[in-house]
């Protein structure tokens, strides 16, 4: 019973973890995952590593193939639009409703000039991580912790979605810049300019990925 409790306990910090490296690009879709690599790793018995594995499997961003193991899901064309359409009601209120003084915006500061940096290195991999910190604290503008779980799904699944792009400079370049107007809107007060710049955004980041999607298909 404490075993069990133990497990329980475990499996959803396990589970956050994993999608961290989900969002932050550090699984890919389709990759297998090593049940003794990560229960070395996280330093977890491999019981506590399996009920992480089922609560992601829930949330749809791993998939188990019988007498194969476990795999990073690849987001189907329904789900990148749903994605999508999510983000859409999501962000863009957030934006409209925005204080421009809240301390999310000091976050979305940073990660716009750490993916400026990251744009000189050639390190578009950085750019993509710092692009999900950007619309991370996007949705922090509207202060719900509810919010922020649901969204750390979202932008698991989101991420996932990037990876089916052979180059993400092709996705996450244009954004840096844009990211950078959408702030400065913000900042100044004009709120629903930062959304409706915004909305046109995520329209366009939609059709690219899934372009990328439909080469694959």
């Amino acid at each position: 019973m404490a075993e069990q409790d133990t497990i329980s306990a475990l499996a959803p910090r396990l589970a956050e973890e994993i999608r961290g490296r989900l969002i932050a690009g550090e699984l890919k879709p389709g990759q297998r995952l090593s049940e003794a690599a990560l229960s070395a790793d996280f330093s977890v018995s491999r019981n506590s590593l399996r009920e992480a594995f089922r609560l992601l499997t829930k949330e749809g961003l791993l998939h188990h193939e019988p007498n194969r193991g476990m795999f990073v899901a690849t987001p189907s064309m329904a789900s990148i639009i749903d994605i999508y359409r999510i983000r859409r009601m999501i962000e863009c209120q957030a934006l409209a409703k925005a204080y421009p003084h809240h301390p999310a915006v000091a976050r979305m500061r940073a990660a716009v000039e750490a993916a400026r940096i990251a744009r000189g290195e050639k390190a578009w991999g950085m750019v993509g991580s710092q692009n999900m910190v950007f619309h991370a604290a996007i949705v922090d503008l509207a202060d719900s912790q509810r919010l922020n779980a649901f969204y750390a799904q979202i932008a698991a699944e989101l991420r996932l979605s990037f990876g089916l792009l052979d180059d993400p400079e092709l996705l996450h370049a244009p954004y840096i810049d844009l990211n950078a107007a959408i702030l400065e809107h913000l900042e100044a007060g004009r709120t629903q300019a930062a959304a409706d710049m915004l909305e046109v955004y995520l329209t366009q980041s939609e059709r690219t990925v899934l372009a990328a999607f439909s080469r694959i298909g």
